[in-house]
């Protein structure tokens, strides 16, 4: 399948135009770099140290499969993509490859099913969102960029403020009032000058 660099739809091999829009797809298949604006969330597991010393070693593995089956599913649901997974973290990235208007809201959606999602599993994690410019279509199909980069920053510190979802300025404008979020403290995040002021999501 090639992904259309416009609007994202997947059109079969073979195909010159886009199906959905018309655009030329030979610069698609190449893979080609863009700008675009994405909502990036992080999802990583808390206490896995002390898991990792309490679970054998193959009880531990089935567990992180089924962990990672079910939040991959949960951010697919939402439209979003599992770009990938960093140990026992979760990077997620909606507007890749294709772009909703509501890509933030989706994002935090999917963040609050993934935390109700947790229990069930038998696990804890904490989630971080930054919605911001990245640059895709890299010869490692990822996402990259600074919005990256202060995704993992929040998700960081939502252990400083004992919350389960972190979200930041930028996707709080992002999103529309079906989603009560409360200011918190800014904060000092590490390699940027200014505090970054930060959100919970009730």
């Amino acid at each position: 399948m090639i992904v259309c660099p416009t609007c994202g739809q997947e059109n079969p091999e073979g195909f010159r135009l886009c199906g959905m829009c018309g655009t030329a797809l030979a610069e698609a298949d190449k893979q080609r770099e863009q700008r675009k604006t994405v909502t990036v969330l992080f999802c990583d597991v808390t206490g896995s140290t002390a898991l990792g010393e309490s679970t054998d070693p193959e009880a531990l593995r089935a567990l992180l499969a089924r962990y990672f089956e079910r939040m991959k599913g949960i951010v697919e649901s939402h439209g979003g993509t599992v770009e990938k997974f960093i140990g026992d973290a979760v990077m997620a990235v909606f507007g890749v490859p294709r772009v909703h208007e509501d890509d933030a809201l989706r994002a935090c959606r999917a963040a609050v099913e993934m935390r109700d999602a947790l229990p069930e599993l038998g696990l804890q994690a904490r989630i971080g969102l930054n919605t911001g410019e990245v640059v895709t279509g890299t010869e490692e199909r990822l996402a990259t960029g600074d919005a990256v980069n202060l995704a993992s920053r929040i998700q960081g510190l939502t252990k400083n403020f004992e919350v389960d979802i972190l979200i930041s300025e930028a996707t709080r404008k992002s999103i529309d009032a079906t989603l009560t979020v409360e200011e918190l403290s800014a904060v000092r995040v590490k390699g940027r000058a200014e505090e970054v002021n930060v959100y919970k999501v009730v």
